[in-house]
Formats: structure tokens, C-alpha cells, sequence
């Protein structure tokens, strides 16, 4: 497959969930590195190593969990916050795969908690299932941490 068939064939991952918690709780635990090392890309069985965040336009992240015998890091950097409402981030797995993808987040208050509606876009077609069971998971255990 050439890289235009392969940028064409990219995804779109879209996943909604609602939290009875105040918007500005939940967007801050995405930039809090005691939270975010809680629930962002933990699995059961892994152990956070590293979890670095640069909370600003420009500012980088890195969040490293070992996985059985290797450690598995997750990168990116971010390209817009405004909080409580929008996070926006490119995102990688460099053990995985060079590309890099770009995630927003958009969180609208509603009552006395919020929904999240989060767009992964650039997904690449064999890893679009995965990356949709995968942030279900990582919005379910932010909904318990919270």
C-alpha cells in the first residue's frame, strides 16, 4: 500500500460517555499526572513507570507503563487547551508505529455532571477496533478514579 492509499484509508474512532462529575474535574484529571498515571493507556496487569505532562500549548507528554517485559510508551504533544471544554493532542505509540494521530476531547456540562465526547482521528484501519475498545476502557476507569 503506497502512503497516499494509507493516508486515505485512515480512520475516525469516536467515543461518548457521560460522568456525574463537574466538566472542569474531568478535564483536569487529563492534565494531572497523579490522575492521569491512574487511568490513561493502564492496563490490569501493567505498572506506570513514567508519566510526564507538560500542561500547555506546545508542551509535550509522555506516559511510559511496563507491560510484562518491556515498557511501552505513549507520546504526544498538545495543540489546543482550553479548559474545561477542549483538550486537543497528536498521540503515538512509538513501539507500534511512527504515525502519529490527533485526539480532541470536548467536554459540555450538563446538570451536575458533563459528557465527553472524544474524536481519535487518523486511526489506521487495523487498529481502529482496538483504539475504540481502548478508550471505552480508559473512559471507564477515569469515570472510577474520579
Amino acid at each position: 500500500m503506497s502512503k497516499q492509499e494509507k493516508a486515505e484509508a485512515k480512520m475516525s474512532v469516536h467515543v461518548t460517555r457521560r460522568f456525574n462529575f463537574l466538566a472542569e474535574q474531568v478535564f483536569d484529571a487529563w492534565l494531572d499526572s497523579d490522575k492521569a498515571g491512574k487511568f490513561l493507556f493502564k492496563t490490569p496487569d501493567g505498572v506506570m513507570t513514567r508519566v510526564e505532562i507538560d500542561a500547555r500549548v506546545g508542551g509535550k507528554f509522555t506516559i511510559a507503563e511496563k507491560r510484562e517485559e518491556s515498557e511501552v510508551e505513549h507520546v504526544g504533544e498538545y495543540l489546543e487547551i482550553d479548559r474545561p471544554h477542549r483538550l486537543v493532542f497528536t498521540f503515538g505509540v512509538p513501539r507500534y508505529s511512527e504515525e502519529m494521530t490527533v485526539v480532541t476531547i470536548d467536554i459540555t456540562s450538563e446538570g451536575d455532571g458533563c459528557e465527553l465526547n472524544l474524536l481519535h482521528e487518523d486511526v489506521l484501519p487495523e487498529w481502529a477496533e482496538r483504539t475504540q475498545e481502548g478508550w471505552g476502557k480508559i473512559l471507564q476507569t477515569l469515570n472510577t478514579i474520579l
